[in-house]
């Protein structure tokens, strides 16, 4: 199978090592890594064990890729108005499109745009930076859920999850793909929003009382606001209690909104924050903690 990696940040560049080290054919659709990588390789410094691909096949342009069996999207959210530009030279006649992207409603768009019958969605529960141009840094976690827009997808989600285990990563087909992505918001929408306003990492916040009894409220509240989705079936209230346990052994963790804070870039603000609380308030479910800490995060966004 012929993989492209398109936003080749933390997520794209640690997934698609993992690929090519495997044996997949992968591609990358590189940037600022460009020149590091075709010179030196690309180096993954991981709580599994540190590796070095000394040859990658790294591109500038998506024509030079041409299509491929699957297109891994891991650009950051506001970027999406790139989809067309970056994806149609690599769409061929079966070509599944998977995005790991954070947030709600990347699937819609990209289905849009090339029709939800090769549309994928996973959620991942990856620890991960980005180092000098041509490395990056698992921290811990990598697990991915898969799901689809459209039932007939299933066979073909399973064998793209069938294709991660083989790289090393937990990795499951899922019937509910919409419920996956709200259960990563209950994480994504405390931490990485209260994380970036405060710049202090996930420790510091579980550290103070207040501050962990605060990260608990925003995730009851999102816990609401998933539950008026018509989910599967509901995500209990013990799973905040649950996903707060999880990160208590994350240490120092900076989730990705603070460190594109830190170094000056836009916020993933509309996918991880606005499109949840307006999915909750359409049906009316109240949701002030989210809705304070947006407009906080609207103050904070680097101009």
């Amino acid at each position: 199978m012929r993989v492209a990696i398109v936003g080749a940040g933390a997520l794209g560049l640690y997934y698609g090592a993992l690929l090519q080290r495997a044996g997949t054919e992968v591609r990358f659709l590189l940037r600022r890594d460009y020149d590091a990588v075709m010179k030196g390789g690309l180096r993954v410094f991981s709580t599994a064990g540190d590796f070095h691909l000394e040859r990658i096949a790294g591109y500038r342009t998506p024509a030079e890729i041409g299509p491929v069996d699957l297109v891994l999207v891991g650009l950051k959210t506001f970027a999406n108005d790139r989809y067309a530009e970056l994806i149609n030279p690599l769409v061929g006649e079966r070509t599944l499109i998977l995005t790991l992207q954070n947030g709600i409603g990347n699937e819609e768009a990209l289905a849009a745009l090339f029709g939800a019958e090769r549309i994928l969605g996973g959620v991942a529960y990856l620890c991960s930076n980005r180092g000098e141009p041509g490395t990056v840094h698992h921290l811990g976690k990598g697990r991915v859920l898969i799901g689809t827009l459209v039932p007939s997808l299933a066979e073909r989600a399973e064998q793209v999850a069938a294709l991660f285990r083989a790289a090393g990563v937990d990795c499951t087909a899922v019937a509910d793909l919409r419920k996956a992505r709200w259960e990563k918001l209950v994480w994504n929408i405390p931490f990485n929003g209260i994380c970036t306003v405060t710049l202090k990492p996930v420790d510091a916040l579980l550290g103070s009382p207040s501050g962990r009894e605060l990260v608990r409220e925003v995730m009851l509240e999102v816990i609401e606001a998933a539950n008026a989705q018509g989910l599967s079936e509901p995500i209990p209230r013990d799973y905040a209690d649950r996903m707060i346990a999880f990160s208590d052994g994350m240490g120092p963790y900076r989730p990705s909104m603070q460190i594109d804070r830190e170094e000056g870039r836009r916020l993933e603000l509309d996918a991880l924050v606005a499109r949840p609380l307006a999915a909750g308030r359409q049906h009316e479910v109240p949701m002030p903690r989210v809705g304070m800490l947006l407009a906080l995060l609207e103050l904070v966004e680097p101009s």
